[in-house]
């Protein structure tokens, strides 16, 4: 992989703003073992970049993970057939395992309902298509079949699919409509968050006003691309922070999970052509919010 430098920056902070999957301890570990040059030359992390540099980057290996087991959980299956599947996911639950994960994962609780998940995302991530944050709830898509997996995946990347949150958030809006615009990339002091950066990856999330009520407004989101924190670093970065979101958001009453549900998901089916729209009802812990209208 090679990237371009657009101004003065360290090295290690240079790329955790570019490659925000992995930490910037983990990237600067990745340097100081020889995994990046700086126009041809290897260099430590604290390596000061000018702009136009030329920074080539080694594959970065994966923390070695336990092997995937089938785990017996309830799931709520909106839509099934051979060939894909519609969950909806609770919050509380991560889509697929990691280093920081040791929980079973929604990843474990499909490989007990179904053996016939695709593998096009990687060993510890069979069939899924896209992702919802830990404490996000709704829709997410899941492949049976590689081939589907990649249709679905060309449909998201064209907008095709239309994915549509809840999300309840502190303050009104200026505006009934609204387009938040802005590029993510890690954050560059707080390595925990992302946030609207130079040089970040594109995002575009539309909104609309539901209701608004005692300081509390409820938003309809839908998203044009689909970044880590989207929806929570562009609503916190036009002063709408979402509620019970702790990283970017503000507490709320005794609000256990962020305010955020993915509650509509619509496709043409890649194999049928069939074009369907599915509906997640608001879940129980956030109900109370709907009294606000």
């Amino acid at each position: 992989m090679q990237l371009i430098a657009e101004r003065k920056e360290r090295l290690d902070a240079f790329l955790a703003r570019k490659l925000t999957d992995f930490s910037r301890s983990r990237l600067a570990r990745h340097i100081s073992e020889g995994g990046a040059r700086v126009d041809g030359v290897k260099r430590k992390p604290g390596f000061e970049l000018d702009s136009g540099m030329k920074v080539a980057v080694d594959p970065i290996a994966e923390p070695e993970l336990q092997p995937l087991t089938a785990v017996e959980m309830p799931l709520r299956i909106v839509f099934e057939d051979e060939h894909l599947m519609v969950v909806d996911k609770p919050a509380g639950i991560s889509v697929h395992p990691s280093p920081t994960e040791t929980a079973p994962t929604l990843v474990h609780g499909l490989l007990a309902h179904s053996q016939s998940l695709s593998n096009e995302s990687g060993e510890f991530r069979p069939g899924i298509v896209h992702r919802l944050d830990k404490q996000t709830s709704g829709l997410m898509l899941v492949a049976k079949t590689n081939a589907v997996h990649r249709k679905l995946q060309a449909a998201i990347q064209k907008r095709q699919v239309r994915r549509i949150y809840r999300a309840w958030v502190r303050g009104k809006p200026l505006q009934e409509q609204f387009t938040i615009e802005g590029p993510i990339g890690r954050h560059p002091k707080q390595r925990q968050k992302l946030a609207i950066v130079t040089g970040g990856r594109p995002a575009i999330t539309h909104c609309s006003l539901t209701s608004s009520s005692h300081g509390v407004s409820e938003l309809r989101c839908k998203l044009d691309t689909g970044r880590t924190h989207q929806i929570r670093v562009h609503l916190a970065s036009v002063g709408l922070p979402i509620l019970g979101d702790p990283l970017y958001g503000v507490p709320y009453a005794d609000l256990p999970r962020q305010a955020l549900h993915a509650a509509e998901l619509g496709f043409a089916h890649p194999v049928t052509g069939e074009d369907s729209t599915f509906v997640s009802p608001i879940p129980e812990e956030l109900s109370f919010l709907e009294m606000n209208k």
